[in-house]
Parts: structure tokens; sequence; C-alpha cells
């Protein structure tokens, strides 16, 4: 058996005992985008040239994401100057402040290094949180990865910024509008 395939059957098990608890599982990840254009696809009309706006700067976010399959109104994120142990465990502490009750969480990470730090996984203790880490190479088992292609999609695709400010809100505004009107269209194809 993979290592791939012994997750997910552990995560097929978990699903049912987390649900007889009441424990949420989140997923979680983080991403890095530049402020350089990020040039995807486009029409050009054969023989036509086209400029294509551009800037030289490597401005980064480092932003770190939670979800709850079926709840994206629940999705928990942060901006963070770097991510290490100790973004870690202040990401930790949003996810708790966002799920209240003191019931234990599931948390299912990537094995970076600074996530598997001793430090963490005592924090994650004494906030009732239960780490689960993802198989190596396994981007495909976390869930998390295709909201950041949305994100992509919605709002850095062959998309100009002036400045770094507009790039950084043009990402927080993933999470605090065009994420919840995604979850609405959702919600209401559902019904």
């Amino acid at each position: 058996m993979t290592k791939q395939q012994a997750f997910i059957d552990a995560y097929t098990k978990l699903k049912r005992d987390a649900a007889d608890q009441g424990a949420p599982i989140l997923f979680m990840d983080a991403v890095h985008p530049i402020q350089a254009t990020k040039i995807t696809a486009g029409w050009i009309k054969r023989g036509k040239d086209r400029a294509i706006n551009t800037t030289g700067s490597r401005i980064r976010l480092n932003i770190m994401g939670a979800i709850q399959l079926g709840q994206l109104k629940n999705t928990v994120s942060s901006q963070y100057q770097t991510l290490n142990a100790e973004s870690v465990m202040d990401f930790m502490g949003h996810i708790r402040q966002q799920y209240q009750s003191d019931n234990l969480l599931h948390l299912i990470l990537d094995g970076a290094g600074y996530r598997r730090a001793a430090v963490v996984k005592e924090a994650a203790e004494k906030l009732n949180i239960h780490l689960h880490f993802l198989p190596p190479y396994s981007p495909n088992l976390n869930p998390f990865e295709r909201l950041w292609k949305v994100m992509n999609e919605k709002v850095r695709n062959n998309q100009y910024f002036h400045s770094a400010k507009e790039f950084r809100e043009q990402n927080s505004r993933f999470f605090t509008t065009i994420l919840l009107e995604i979850a609405d269209f959702a919600r209401q194809q559902n019904q």
C-alpha cells in the first residue's frame, strides 16, 4: 500500500470518527504569490502584437489558509511576514477563534519542517487541535491547493498590479469578498 493510499484510508476513517465526535476537519496550506504579472492565457489575433503590462516588482506575500470542506464561508486566512513555526502557531490561534467551541479540531497539513516543530505540536495540543500530516509530495490530497488555483484565476492571472498595496488588497479581497460570493453561488446551486 502506498503512503497516499494509507492516508486516504486513514482520512476516510477520520471523517467517520470526526462526524461522531462533532469535530471539524480542516485542511491547511500556504502560498507565496508575487506581484509580477502572471501571464496564463489570452487571445491575440494572428499577426498582431499585444502589449502586456508587467512589473519588475518581486513583492511576495505569505498567506496561510485553512478550509473545512463544504464550509467555504468558514475559511480562515492570514498574511505573515514569513512562514515559520511562530506563524503556524499564530494561525492555529486564528483557527481556534473561528471554531470557538472546545471540540477537538482536526487539521490536515503538509509536512514542512517548521510545521512539524515540537513547539507547533505543543501549541496544537494546548488548542485541542490534532495535527494530521499529508504524505510527502502529495499536494493532490490537499483541497486547499485547488483554492489557491481559484484565487489565481480570480485575482492574479493576467493582472497587472500598479502597486504593492493594490496587490495586497486584491489578494485579501479574495478571502473577504470573492470567496463568499463563490460560497453563496455554490449554496444556491445546491438548493
